[in-house]
């Protein structure tokens, strides 16, 4: 358990965890509306070079970077539209997972187990900050905690 006292403090946990990430990683984000899912997020871009503001990819579901914008790809997705688990075949997240990061929001949305091997992280509200739990799989625990 990681305690989190602000978004600002969400979102150098991403930076921190950008040191550390890998082609072929998958990190999923969970937690209500407002939790801190996008803010993790951006500051792990930050860390991977992003200069600029990360869009939240609510509405276009799949936002890409590449180089040279960031240092290696990177999907952010988000599900919360997504209504039918058939439709992230769709997307083609598999496929481009092999030389990227994807960071998945609302993985619940793709069914129990999806990415089995992902860093599965969840965000809950604690007090006037936030509290971040990690399941780790095995690939991950070499590089966990960060």
């Amino acid at each position: 358990m990681i305690d989190l006292r602000d978004a600002a403090a969400t979102e150098d946990f991403g930076r921190r965890l950008a040191r550390v990430v890998q082609p072929g990683d998958v990190i999923t984000l969970q937690g209500d509306l407002g939790a801190g899912k996008t803010s993790l997020a951006r500051g792990l871009l930050a860390g991977l070079g992003l200069l600029g503001e990360a869009p939240s990819p609510s509405f276009a579901i799949v936002q890409p970077y590449a180089p040279p914008e960031v240092r290696i790809p990177v999907l952010h997705v988000d599900l919360y539209r997504i209504d039918d688990p058939g439709e992230i075949e769709e997307l083609g997240l598999d496929e481009a997972r092999g030389d990227s990061v994807l960071i998945v929001e609302w993985p619940e949305r793709a069914g129990a187990g999806y990415w089995a091997d992902a860093l599965a992280i969840r965000i809950d509200p604690a007090g006037g900050g936030r509290r971040l739990t990690a399941e780790v799989p095995e690939a991950w625990r070499p590089r966990w905690p960060i």
